[in-house]
């Protein structure tokens, strides 16, 4: 079988979305593509966002290659599958301009994962693959959707939701292998901010979902067990995208928790990286060992400074706040760049957090503004608000966080609009 998969060309204008809005390279398809091929079929990974292409620029590649199945992305890479656009006119204006010149389509994404129905109808799909999506892939290359659980699909007029989101095994996935091109183009370096830097960069995933269960973390539907994947072939695709040129590469792990063995590996290699993380998961003698790993950047998440206020996020944080503070002030010794993240938590006083800011700020370590969070309908928050979610769950969110908050992240310069407004170019049917 002939498979196209195709990171659409994201706008967020007006949108909520508060992840990083740079191309970033599309690991979920890359994964699909080496078992599809390793399986023996062909296929054409079109990362529109990445190489610059509109919509109709990319239907036409795709319609080139013929496909028998076309699988597009609800969210810019898995990356950003906790926080993706809650809008899908992207993905729906792809299908639009490809029409029936790219076989069965497919769409895979946290969208379908939680509200699958909604979504096979908003995009225009014929199968919604719900939860990690690479093997789920491969099973539609092979055989038809009503042996394949984890899926919804049309049914004549009906949608047929066939079985919970999947996860896939992961800790065994191939060495991904990039085209040059997309390496050279791809010069973001994903959060890092210590300096000039220079030559392409890549994103790498070194373990998958999380042990924990954060009230506000959007991952009950995919990527949520954790697993640690081989240390072999992680090793193998780093070492080859440092023979492409990269000198940076961001691991994208919903929680990078300490490895020595691939800290250890990482020394002996020229590469810089940059990971997220919770501090209170590390110990001094493993955060200098990841700064003498090649470590740029942390991301780390503390969210509440009341501990309070973290047992209500159900972090199950055993640490203080000045503990913290001492150990992001600690991997700041080793790392040019360490953000503590912060959320708006009731009962964290503005005159709190601006003290506590000013105290890191004072040893170099970035601590944001607090931020709102969207009650993304696969959070225990969403669930904790409204239930389980329904085919209006999205809407429903977009609603309670507009109301909500007048003030949104750092990045959104425009004021977000209804989910309404932004969907208006996705018609049902």
């Amino acid at each position: 079988m002939r498979v196209a998969l195709v990171n659409p060309p994201w706008v967020y204008r007006h949108s909520i979305y508060f992840g990083c809005r740079s191309p970033h390279l599309p690991l979920e398809f890359a994964y699909a593509a080496a078992l599809l091929e390793n399986a023996g079929h062909e296929a054409l990974l079109v990362d529109a966002h990445g190489a610059a292409l509109d919509c109709e620029s990319a239907a036409s590649a795709v319609a080139d290659f013929r496909p028998d199945m076309t699988a597009v992305t609800t969210e810019p890479t898995y990356l950003f599958w906790r926080c993706a656009p809650p809008e899908l006119c992207v993905p729906r204006q792809f299908f639009d301009a490809l029409g029936d010149r790219g076989g069965v389509r497919v769409a895979v994404g946290p969208h379908g994962s939680a509200t699958p129905a909604t979504t096979l109808w908003k995009v225009g799909a014929d199968v919604v693959v719900r939860g990690e999506c690479e093997e789920a892939i491969l099973e539609l290359a092979n055989r038809a959707p009503e042996s394949i659980t984890g899926i919804a699909y049309r049914s004549g007029e009906q949608v047929v939701v066939n079985g919970a989101p999947r996860a896939a095994q992961f800790t065994n996935a191939p060495a991904l292998r990039w085209e040059t091109s997309a390496i050279v183009r791809h010069g973001h370096h994903h959060h890092r901010f210590d300096g000039d830097f220079s030559g392409p960069a890549a994103e790498v995933e070194a373990s998958r979902g999380c042990p924990y269960s954060c009230t506000f973390c959007a991952k009950m539907d995919y990527r949520d067990k954790y697993r640690r994947r081989e240390l072999a072939p992680l090793l193998q695709e780093i070492d080859g995208l440092i023979a492409q040129g990269v000198t940076y590469v961001y691991f994208i792990d919903e929680i990078f928790l300490p490895n020595r063995a691939l800290l250890e590996a990482l020394c002996t290699r020229d590469i810089q990286f940059g990971v997220q993380t919770r501090i209170d998961l590390w110990k001094p003698d493993m955060l200098d060992l990841m700064g003498r790993a090649g470590c740029v950047s942390i991301e780390a998440g503390v969210e509440s400074l009341t501990q309070e206020g973290r047992a209500s996020l159900a972090k199950k944080c055993r640490l203080t706040t000045d503990q913290l503070a001492d150990l992001l002030i600690r991997a700041r010794e080793a790392v040019p760049f360490v953000q503590a993240n912060l959320i708006a938590v009731a009962g964290d006083e503005a005159d709190l957090v601006e003290r506590w800011r000013e105290r890191l700020q004072r040893h170099g370590v970035w601590a944001n503004d607090p931020v709102p969070l969207y009650p993304y309908p696969s959070s225990p928050d969403y669930w904790r608000l409204f239930g389980a979610p329904d085919d209006n769950a999205w809407e429903r969110a977009h609603a309670h966080y507009l109301g909500q908050f007048t003030q949104f992240s750092e990045i959104q310069d425009e004021q977000p609009l209804p989910l309404q407004h932004l969907e208006a170019a996705c018609r049902h049917g």
